[in-house]
């Protein structure tokens, strides 16, 4: 996959939590041929079967991720979860790019290359910080991603896409910056290409109907 392709793109996050009705691989893939109709050039979709659904869905890029256990490290922990998403064929590995602890002890660096000596894939890490992306980079990530942002203690939660870290990221590091957070509107997502970003992904404003239900309920009193 080049990622060129994905310049100046939306990414649309095709996700439901367990439980949801739209959590079946089925309902995924139809959601990613929705979004791709619309006009995303890659999904990001998590969980196996929904990663082996989207890919058999359509032929943009998939973004894939395996969000296991309660650890605070939880989004593609460790490098059996890595390998298993790429082998489920996403063309992107997104995984926790922080600099915390991972569950298997390995380091990301040592992820990112064990993972990329058994698989062509492309990995996304989805960083917390300014440090975490510069960690991110050495470690060998292809795509440094504004994810947990905000989450992670180190910077505060804005109510919009971080805009100052995307800025900060693009400033300092080579690799491209994936706007991802919070990107609720479109003028923000555009904020956030002005602000350095080589794509913006968009997922709860786009493909979770509970949660935009919720803010039309909420301004309704």
């Amino acid at each position: 996959m080049e990622l060129d392709q994905l310049r100046g793109g939306l990414v649309v996050s095709c996700q439901a939590y367990p439980g949801e009705p739209l959590r079946t691989p089925d309902v995924t893939a139809r959601m990613v041929q929705a979004v791709v109709e619309g006009g995303a050039r890659a999904v990001r979709v998590q969980g196996i079967a929904d990663v082996r659904a989207a890919v058999g869905a359509t032929d943009v890029p998939v973004v894939g991720l395996w969000k296991d256990g309660d650890d605070d490290v939880f989004i593609t922990p460790t490098l059996r979860h890595a390998l298993a998403v790429a082998e489920a064929g996403a063309h992107v590995v997104a995984v926790d790019g922080t600099r915390r602890t991972r569950p298997d002890g390995l380091t990301l660096a040592e992820t990112i290359t064990a993972l990329k000596a058994e698989h062509d894939v492309a990995v996304m890490a989805d960083c917390g910080s300014l440090d975490d992306a510069r960690e991110a980079e050495q470690a060998g990530a292809d795509i440094l991603g504004t994810t947990l942002s905000g989450y992670t203690g180190e910077r505060p939660r804005t109510d919009g896409p971080d805009l100052d870290l995307i800025t900060l990221v693009h400033g300092t590091c080579s690799a491209p910056v994936m706007a991802e957070g919070r990107v609720h509107r479109p003028d923000q997502a555009a904020a956030a290409l002005a602000a350095g970003a080589f794509a913006v992904c968009v997922g709860t404003a786009i493909t979770h109907p509970t949660t935009i239900t919720g803010w039309f309920r909420e301004a309704l009193g």
